[in-house]
């Protein structure tokens, strides 16, 4: 057989497959489209959809099936939001019935008010209607096999008829009831005037972060009428819980302080002496105002409750501790005006006011007064249990105290030494003589036997305390890195923490480490390796806020944000813990050289490629990147200079090294930026001389060669070295308008305090508008400051917006400092096999929100294997953030999704979940999350419309349109050199739309099918040829022998070939016969795939074009 049969057969061998399975497809398609066994479809839809519409639906089960009518706003959200569902099941198959479902709709969404729902925006823009129907087998459900919907004209909700019942709740609070609540009679819930300011405790540091609270004028009538009168003639009453763990620091503390819309004290203030005295301060109705005093030192570590009565001109104030109560009386010179509508209220410190160092407990407010307060403080409660943590804390302090004094006077404590009161039966024994005891130490021994592991831990390392003359301070980050790395014990599946460990971080958390209250917490809230303890968790967490820690102030803030681990949810408190790490990350910024501070660098420890971009100074990049540095290379330079100074891509921080690589690049003078940083380095002294004359003159060479951040240099150097003012603000206007954000920040500054001498007056709102533009670009300060607007909505033309200002803190809260220094060790832990100790530092930084830190956190647990809880408690935090890891999307979606599969009651939900997951994966910018996608819309999943306007796609497009515009991104975004999943499904998808198109006309239907034919006949005479050639082959030696005569010859001319059943003449026919089957196939198959080619051409050159 020839090359050429060979080349045919094989080309004809690989197309066989893919042809055979396209023609199936195909005739299943007509078949299915002949006769329909299930068909759903809306009979009949109104123009506009509204409450109480009507539509008919009409299907045909050929099984018994479930069907369902939904109807789907779309909103600005991510997902989805279904508003309406109707299910029914059909138990009478092959019968053609129709529906009629009556559109029930909440109120609100008749009626729909421009509110929050959630969080994010619900401006509605469009309604989908969508019907689906499931096939039911043995009681179960089975994947959607039917499913249709239909979109409908857009209608704003503004425009609808009809107008909201008076004296009912805003639309995201209806809605959020009509969604889960079974009875959808619309009523109107019951408004009260007594408001809980606090429910659940609140940590406050004693610094100028508090919690905002805005009150808006009562829905009813007759109360809002009752309330208006009450502004000059007031009738309110308060209620609160106290502990103080300080008194105050300062001259006056806030317990709660109104600031009215002018941003002056309104009434009413209750403040905090440094006497501990109680001070109240109100406006009168004259417009003066008038304070007193009342002469009484509150205690500290006691829960404290105060009660004060506001009546017209009288103020009656009730102090209880320990069931003993103080009441102190004032009558004021005039009435009291107050207006609860006007400014905002502060819990603890604000701008205007710093807090106490303490705790707030339950907080309510009477709007309308009260004859009786009702505060009881529970005797479980978290606030009993601070109670608790707060009493042993000081025991130990006690103790840790005089085992330092005893070493301080050089006394060795070791178990030998005669001071040491030991606990041994024969000293017991030998009390009852009447000799003096020659114990010595300050503590008794039930003491040291409470504080028995304490007591051997300090004896450890009493020769280092002695020779360094260590503190408590000391002592408390001794504890914590000895526990560090043994706290979590991995034995088969499970953790494990010795309870030696729990003691060592009790000790340290007393001593003021409140990174060990923070895994204190995390331990008794997630139950990893000990028994949970909800109220000791949250105690310990309340512990490290009011410690100040970053960290804790972070875990707090983010509980509160999302309500996790019975944290309320509560947007406001959520915002005064994440205003103090915000201005804190601001602060930290300036000091980000120093070595307990790292800028974060994100590696996700289940991705090679993060893995292998790390690198060190013994590395081969980093040793090339030295040596073109070392040739005067000014990029390598620069680069260098930046790892080396800030620590960069796991490089060792070193000062001096990156200054001189930093002189070296700027004295150049080519490049303005690196002319810029060394300026900067000699301005501030930061790893170098402070040289002020230097440093001006390269910063306004770097500014003339175009380097728009020495605008802004110019512009510091200007306000704040030569006080000139005006000349500073012409410099940040300058960076501002090039789009510098510390220019900026800077010039909101000076349109904040009035400073420059050109425009001498203070403007809000031109100061916000800069801190907003410098906000956008990440910049720290501008952030805190734009949050603090929009938390307390105290600025004109600017609208209240909680959740926006928590979304800003907590992005500039993730780029702190001292949380990239937690990351980075933690990854050095797990370079180094340190696992254990790996994980205890990534759950330290997962407890503060951060997604990177909960995604490896979650691997870790994975990779140990200690468990279901440990691994899913993350990833469900990871993914409550704005920007959690793909793969953790994608491993949810896929929980969600094969799930929904064994699923009966809810598995529509569990599947829409599961489209929400692959979709913010697709988003992020994940194949595989937009490979999953594509197949879901392929299984008549219907995708959130943001995902679909990611794509270039809308709801009119076809299921196959939708998938191919999702599998191209997708393509494109994968490597371009391998066959991959979505390169293959497009392909697939595009074949599949040839074929129909080759099917669609009878004489291409009938080439496909003669094509097949051509490849059966083709395989048979190739078979065949083979035989006769092998035939052939085995009869050639039969004719090497011996030679008969010419006679025998003439008789018996079929013998001619030896002993082989064909003559020469009929193989040569039979060959002839068989090349030309051979050549009619091959045209046949060649004139197929030239018209199916054509026919896919014709498919994606077009939307290749598009594109």
């Amino acid at each position: 057989m020839t090359w050429f049969h060979t080349s045919v057969s094989g080309f004809a061998f690989t197309a066989c497959f893919f042809l055979a399975a396209s023609v199936l497809r195909g005739v299943s398609t007509h078949r299915d489209a002949a006769a329909p066994d299930s068909f759903i479809g809306f009979d009949s839809v109104p123009d506009k959809v509204a409450d109480g519409s009507v539509v008919r639906v009409r299907y045909q089960c050929s099984r018994p099936c479930q069907l369902a009518v939904e109807v789907v706003l779309s909103t600005l959200r991510k997902t989805d939001l279904v508003v309406f569902r109707r299910k029914w099941i059909s138990s009478t198959p092959q019968t053609l019935r129709v529906q009629q479902v009556l559109l029930r709709l909440p109120p609100s969404v008749s009626h729909h008010h421009r509110r929050r729902f959630h969080g994010s925006a619900a401006d509605t823009q469009n309604v989908t209607l969508q019907a689906w129907l499931d096939y039911l087998t043995k009681g179960s459900e089975i994947g959607s096999v039917a499913g249709i919907h239909k979109v409908q004209r857009v209608v704003r909700l503004s425009l609808w008829p009809g107008t909201a019942p008076a004296g009912c709740p805003s639309w995201s609070a209806q809605l959020a009831a009509w969604l889960t609540s079974n009875d959808r009679i619309h009523q109107c819930p019951y408004e009260s005037d007594v408001v809980d300011l606090l429910k659940f405790p609140l940590a406050s540091t004693g610094e100028h972060f508090g919690v905002v609270r805005r009150f808006r004028p009562f829905i009813s009538g007759t109360l809002e009428r009752v309330r208006l009168r009450a502004v000059t003639e007031p009738s309110t009453a308060f209620s609160v819980w106290i502990y103080l763990l300080k008194w105050c620091q300062k001259k006056h503390c806030g317990i709660i302080h109104h600031v009215d819309e002018e941003h002056l004290f309104d009434s009413v203030l209750m403040q905090l002496s440094e006497t501990g005295d109680i001070i109240i301060q109100a406006r009168l109705t004259t417009g003066e105002d008038e304070a007193f005093r009342t002469h009484l030192m509150l205690p500290l570590w006691k829960w404290i409750r105060l009660d004060c009565y506001i009546l017209d001109s009288k103020v009656l104030l009730n102090v209880t501790w320990d069931a003993k109560s103080h009441r102190f009386e004032y009558v004021f010179r005039n009435s009291i005006h107050f207006d609860d509508t006007d400014g905002y209220f502060v819990i603890g410190g604000g701008r205007y006011m710093p807090g106490f160092a303490g705790y707030f407990g339950p907080f309510k407010y009477y709007r309308l007064g009260t004859d009786e307060i009702r505060n009881q403080l529970h005797p479980m409660s978290t606030a009993q249990e601070l109670d608790r943590a707060h009493m042993a804390c000081q025991e130990t302090r006690t103790f840790a105290k005089a085992f330092l004094h005893q070493v301080a006077e050089s006394r060795r404590l070791s178990p030998t030494n005669e001071a040491v009161c030991s606990n041994d039966l024969l000293r017991r024994w030998g009390q009852f003589d009447n000799r003096e005891p020659t114990c010595t130490q300050t503590w008794s021994v039930e003491t040291q036997q409470i504080h028995n592991m304490l007591f051997r831990v300090l004896q450890g390392v009493e020769e280092i305390i002695q020779r360094e003359h260590l503190s408590m301070k000391n002592i408390r980050s001794i504890l914590f890195e000895l526990t560090v790395g043994a706290v979590f014990l991995v034995e088969g599946k499970q953790i494990k923490i010795p309870s030696e460990s729990m003691v060592l971080l009790q000790a340290s958390s007393c001593f003021g480490n409140h990174r060990a209250s923070l895994l204190l917490a995390t331990i008794y809230l997630s139950g990893l390796g000990h028994p949970a303890d909800r109220e000791k968790g949250h105690a310990y967490s309340l512990i490290g806020a009011a410690g100040d820690d970053r960290f804790a102030l972070m875990h707090a803030g983010f509980k509160h944000a999302h309500g996790l681990d019975g944290f309320p949810q509560d947007l406001d408190v959520a915002y005064g813990y994440y205003s103090n790490v915000g201005s804190q990350s601001s602060t930290d910024r300036s000091r980000m050289h120093e070595h307990k501070q790292y800028t974060p660098h994100f590696i996700y420890l289940g991705n090679e490629d993060d893995l292998n971009s790390l690198t060190d100074e013994s590395s081969d990049v980093f040793q090339y990147l030295q040596y073109q540095a070392e040739r005067g290379d000014l990029e390598s330079q620069r680069r260098l200079g930046t790892m080396l100074y800030w620590g960069q891509n796991g490089v060792s921080k070193d000062i001096a090294s990156a200054v001189k690589w930093f002189e070296r690049s700027a004295m150049q003078m080519k490049d303005p930026e690196a002319v810029y940083d060394y300026s900067i380095l000699l301005m501030k002294g930061q790893g170098v001389k402070r040289n002020y004359t230097q440093g001006f003159q390269l910063l306004k060479k770097a500014a003339a060669m175009g380097s728009i951040n020495a605008l802004n240099g110019l512009g510091w150097y200007h306000g704040i070295v030569l006080k000139d003012h005006r000349n500073a603000a012409k410099y940040f206007e300058q960076a501002a308008l090039n789009g510098s954000d510390d220019g900026m920040f800077n010039l909101g500054i000076y349109h904040l305090t009035g400073e420059n001498p050109d425009k001498p007056w203070k403007n809000e709102t031109a100061a916000f508008k800069q801190f907003l533009n410098a906000s956008r670009f990440g910049h720290a300060a501008a952030s805190v400051e734009v949050a603090w607007y929009l938390s307390t909505g105290s600025l004109r033309g600017v609208s209240r917006d909680v959740e926006r200002a928590v979304t800003l803190l907590q992005n500039v809260c993730k780029q702190n400092g001292h949380l990239g220094f937690m990351m980075r060790e933690a990854l050095q832990a797990h370079l180094q096999g340190a696992w254990e100790e790996a994980l205890v530092k990534y759950i330290l930084a997962a407890e503060t929100g951060l997604a990177l830190a909960q995604s490896n956190a979650a691997h870790l647990c994975e990779e140990l294997g200690v468990g279901y809880d440990c691994r899913w408690r993350y990833r469900n935090h990871s993914i409550l953030n704005s920007d959690p890891h793909p793969s953790t999307l994608l491993e949810i979606g896929d929980y969600y999704y094969y799930s929904s599969a064994g699923t009966r009651g809810n598995s529509l939900s569990l599947a829409e979940q599961a489209v929400s997951m692959y979709s913010r994966a697709a988003l992020a910018g994940s194949p595989q999350g937009m490979f999953n996608l594509a197949i879901l819309a392929q299984k008549g999943h219907v995708l959130p419309r943001s995902v679909l306007d990611f794509f270039n796609a809308s709801r009119g497009d076809g299921v196959e349109a939708v998938m191919e515009k999702i599998l191209n991104r997708c393509a494109e975004i994968e490597d371009d050199e391998a066959v991959t999943p979505c390169s293959a499904a497009l392909l697939g998808l595009q074949m599949g739309r040839a074929w129909r198109s080759v099917t669609q006309s009878r004489a291409q239907l009938l080439l496909a099918y003669a094509a097949i034919v051509s490849m059966f006949v083709f395989v048979v005479v190739v078979s065949l040829q083979g035989c006769l050639e092998r035939s052939g082959r085995a009869s050639a030696p039969r004719r090497r022998t011996p030679s008969v005569s010419q006679a025998d010859r003439a008789d018996d001319p079929g013998r001619a070939a030896g002993n082989s059943w064909l003559t020469v003449n009929e193989r040569w026919r039979l060959s002839q016969a068989g090349d030309l089957a051979v050549t009619l196939s091959g045209a046949c198959l060649t004139a197929f795939w030239t018209t199916l080619l054509y026919h896919l051409l014709r498919q994606t050159i077009p939307s290749t074009a598009t594109q």
